[in-house]
């Protein structure tokens, strides 16, 4: 049997902007990949990939060009590390909860026949089953980052206008669903496609959201909205119109959660513009996970255990 091999790069071992970049240039690889039985995590702090030692053959010059990398071996070790990402145990953020979800969407570019897609599943069920056992979750996710910036822009309670939300995938909708923008008069999600985006806020049938396009935003001034950039997907075109909206609507501050900030300082130095690298949300990282840190060993030994007791193989079926 052909032993399983799994090669990455992670925010710990290079610049997280360029492990984002790298990210970024890499997910379109998934589709291919996945066709010839390799698992590609790409989010924003890693790039991993997980397959039979003959599929990776030439995946330093596809994925890796110009970074050292970390070498995993085995279906065992595989699964223990697999499953420790699923737990959050190696997150920029200790216990938030979207790389489980982004790890099992990778796993939807396989065949299942590949002994790495059943390798997969079983730690992510592991490392996410841990993750709750353990209660390794984050106190400053990023919805209650927001609410916490929020809370330091209006610290006096007064009435709020709108809370804007560019984009609306899997982080803007967890943004929406835990109700950040309930002291806000509105939350309206800016997309360029209101008509595919209202089907896929149909499940959030609780939360009202208004939908408008970036070229309708900004009619006037709104020194007490905020908006959240939740969204990678911002190709030149799209930036401009955003900025352009931004610059009409003046809001108190603008906070990206991209992973490759939108702007740089000059386009918006006009505004309150607070990015994922920025002090203030650095220091609200750092608390949540100075809280965490002293779970971490329990964490990691449970899923040694649970997996242990598995018995991964990692065989073809």
């Amino acid at each position: 049997m052909n032993e399983l091999l799994g090669l990455y790069v992670d925010h710990r071992m290079s610049a997280p902007l360029a492990i984002a970049q790298l990210s970024d240039k890499t997910k379109p690889l998934a589709t291919d990949l996945g066709k010839a039985g390799v698992l590609l995590l790409a989010t924003c702090a890693r790039v991993e990939v997980y397959a039979e030692v003959t599929a990776l053959k030439d995946i330093n010059s596809t994925v890796f060009s110009g970074f050292s990398y970390e070498r995993v071996e085995g279906a065992v070790a595989i699964a223990q590390r697999l499953a420790e990402i699923a737990s959050s145990a190696h997150s920029q953020i200790l216990g938030e909860s979207y790389i489980g979800q982004q790890l099992l969407k990778s796993t939807e570019f396989l065949c299942p026949n590949f002994p790495i897609f059943e390798v997969a599943r079983a730690a992510i069920d592991t490392g996410r089953a841990v993750r709750e056992r353990q209660r390794f979750i984050a106190s400053f996710n990023y919805d209650q980052i927001v609410r916490e910036i929020i809370a330091d822009r209006f610290p006096s309670g007064e009435p709020l206008d709108c809370l804007y939300i560019v984009g609306a995938g899997m982080l803007g909708r967890g943004l929406i669903s835990s109700g950040v923008g309930e002291r806000f008069r509105s939350t309206v999600v800016v997309t360029r496609n209101p008509k595919n985006l209202r089907k896929r806020l149909r499940p959030l049938v609780d939360i009202e959201v208004t939908l408008l396009r970036p070229t309708e935003v900004g009619s006037a001034r709104e020194p007490k909205s905020i908006v959240i950039i939740a969204t990678a997907d911002v190709n030149d075109e799209y930036k401009v119109t955003i900025q352009d909206a931004l610059m009409r609507l003046k809001p108190r501050t603008i906070v990206d959660l991209s992973s490759i900030p939108v702007f740089s300082d000059a386009p918006v130095k006009d505004l309150n513009y607070v990015t994922m690298y920025h002090q203030e949300f650095l220091r609200f990282i750092e608390q949540n996970n100075n809280q965490l840190a002293p779970k971490l060993p329990l964490v990691l030994s449970d899923i040694a255990a649970t997996l242990q007791s598995a018995q991964i193989h990692g065989r073809r079926r």
